[in-house]
């Protein structure tokens, strides 16, 4: 298992208006945070709010290409991007332990706090499909080419970890700084990680590790 210091490199807040950030996302322009009664969008050139939706939102957050998905009490809520309309709702994997949550490959991967565990979650219909165990508290879910990612928290010590999507076996960790929490977790398809900060009301930069970021184009 590798393990090293998370390098925060941009930290986009705190933000007067909200009280904390659940679950993030990014559409490929703009990271959405769930901040309990709505999802705010973040231009993140200007780092700023720019946008707002008033839909539920206290947990984790995901985006297919199209949809948003934003789970709140206890079921997962499909979203139009136009206008923020609820289109369709699913149950959660659970009622109250839901954390994090991805898109990936047709599939929502939902975190489940107190529980330790992911569940691959058919979009459809809520279905949990397989489950993998973790040894940490899980915050956000990401994935990121075909590694599976989560936030780990716990008192004042947190970290992102790469697991072994089969086993959940670690495989790689990073190593927040102490009192600095991950309460969310999307990458950005590339080189970063977006992190919800939580009560802190901030979103942080994270540098995905070189050994497994893409290499560069030219």
């Amino acid at each position: 298992m590798q393990q090293q210091p998370a390098e925060i490199v941009r930290e986009f807040g705190p933000f007067s208006t909200i009280e904390r950030v659940n679950g993030l996302t990014y559409d490929g322009h703009q990271i959405w945070i769930a901040v309990g009664d709505q999802l705010c969008a973040i231009d993140p050139t200007a780092g700023e709010i720019v946008n707002t939706f008033e839909v539920p939102a206290h947990s984790g957050t995901a985006y297919d290409g199209k949809h948003l998905y934003q789970i709140a009490d206890g079921r997962i809520q499909k979203i139009d991007m136009a206008d923020g309309t609820v289109v369709a709702t699913v149950p959660a994997p659970s009622t109250e332990d839901n954390s994090g949550m991805a898109w990936a490959e047709g599939f929502l991967w939902v975190g489940q706090y107190g529980g330790r565990k992911i569940h691959q979650v058919e979009p459809q219909t809520g279905a949990v499909l397989r489950t993998i165990d973790s040894d940490r508290y899980v915050t956000g879910v990401t994935w990121v080419e075909d590694e599976l990612w989560h936030g780990a928290w716990e008192g004042d010590d947190a970290e992102i970890r790469r697991i072994d999507p089969k086993s959940g076996e670690v495989e790689h960790r990073l190593a927040m700084p102490e009192g600095v929490g991950v309460s969310g977790l999307e990458s950005d398809g590339g080189d970063f990680f977006y992190c919800g900060g939580g009560s802190s009301k901030t979103v942080r930069v994270v540098r995905r590790p070189l050994s497994q970021a893409k290499p560069a184009t030219t």
